[in-house]
């Protein structure tokens, strides 16, 4: 996409694959991608039973609306990880990594420190190093899944691209392989995308939580070297799921949806909806 930086080409030059929920441009979702997308496994981890623990970061999260939106995005969470969606996951389960439903694991607000008006992503590493050996964030285990949320106010900077400019969400993962997800607060339109703050949310985080289930650490699970992530395909390409606001995400499976008693057989794979009407 267009909007997202180092769009890489080749697998030579996989050091900064896409990874980032781009800002919602509503130009770009009409312009058919130049490569016919496909993800292939590149042999890395998968989270084949994720567990999430959400981290709300900045004393504002105590106080309304922070508070109503932070409730929303864990209850969200909570059925989410149970859901229909987990199970087209697993279309990309491999031999020995089967990828099935998760949990979420808890959740915490971290009031001090504070995070400063521009956060960089190394500081955010930093944070969760410092967090967990204080014991204010459970150690991590190759499940685990840390989701960072940013109160109003304070713009996050990664890869030399910043949040509301460049992206609305990423995911990665530390050298010590810590699996994380950052979430800034959609404080712009490029991405509220014409949604609810709560909704522009939990869309965004189901983007970034099947990317970090099926490529962990970016470019070297499912990947496609046009195209990017599972999510990155899809992007801002929306259903309602249980109540909540959902990214459709990549199958590189054809589909087949029932219409009255025709079952109507697609000849190219698709962004998928986990519809009851379509068969896997």
């Amino acid at each position: 996409m267009a909007t997202k930086p180092r769009r890489k080409k080749s697998p030579a030059v996989l050091q900064h694959p896409i990874r980032v929920v781009p800002l919602h441009r509503p130009e770009a979702e009409r312009i058919a991608p130049a490569v016919a997308p496909h993800l292939t496994y590149r042999g890395g981890p998968l989270l084949t039973a994720v567990e999430v623990f959400t981290i709300f970061w900045g004393a504002e999260w105590n106080q309304s609306p922070q508070s109503v939106i932070m409730k929303n995005i864990n209850l969200f969470f909570d059925y989410i990880l149970t859901s229909a969606l987990m199970d087209q996951l697993g279309e990309y389960s491999v031999p020995g990594k089967n990828i099935g439903h998760g949990t979420r694991a808890g959740t915490t607000i971290l009031a001090s420190p504070a995070p400063s008006t521009s956060v960089q992503d190394n500081e955010i590493q930093q944070l969760f190093q410092q967090e967990i050996a204080s014991k204010n964030l459970p150690a991590p285990n190759p499940n685990s899944l840390y989701f960072v949320f940013l109160p109003p106010g304070a713009q996050v900077v990664q890869g030399g691209s910043a949040s509301c400019q460049d992206f609305c969400g990423y995911h990665d993962s530390t050298s010590g392989n810590i699996f994380y997800a950052v979430m800034p607060y959609p404080g712009c339109s490029g991405c509220a995308g014409g949604l609810t703050v709560a909704d522009a949310l939990t869309s965004t985080s189901s983007h970034e939580l099947c990317e970090a289930i099926t490529d962990p650490v970016p470019g070297q699970g499912w990947y496609d070297d046009n195209n990017g992530e599972i999510g990155d395909i899809c992007a801002w390409k929306t259903r309602i799921l249980g109540g909540y606001t959902i990214q459709l995400e990549w199958s590189n499976k054809p589909r087949f949806f029932s219409s009255a008693a025709t079952i109507l057989p697609l000849k190219s794979p698709i962004c998928a909806s986990v519809s009851v009407a379509s068969r896997f």
